[in-house]
């Protein structure tokens, strides 16, 4: 999960509605400057709006997390592929 690489799909997504970071933000009852952050890649949308923020642009939570569009005929093994790299990133022991 690249953050950087989701923020630019995020945008892209965005523009694709003809919407600004102001009018998703009030769309999601969120400020722009979230959005912003999200769009720069320094954070990505809370797991409490992620379900309406991806209605919103018309796209899937597996495609948001992977960045990019998912084909049908690749759908299962790219969600695979990104559950299993979330639970990698979960599962860090920790430094004594």
């Amino acid at each position: 999960m690249n953050q950087e690489t989701i923020g630019k799909f995020i945008a892209a997504c965005r523009k694709d509605k003809e919407l600004t970071q102001t009018q998703l933000a009030e769309k999601l009852n969120i400020t722009n400057r979230a959005v912003s952050k999200w769009e720069t890649g320094k954070s990505i949308p809370d797991a409490s709006i992620m379900l309406d923020f991806c209605k919103t642009l018309g796209i899937s939570v597996n495609e948001l997390l992977s960045g990019e569009r998912i084909a049908m005929e690749n759908y299962q093994k790219k969600q695979k592929k990104i559950l299993w790299n979330c639970s990698k990133k979960q599962i860090k022991p920790k430094k004594a």
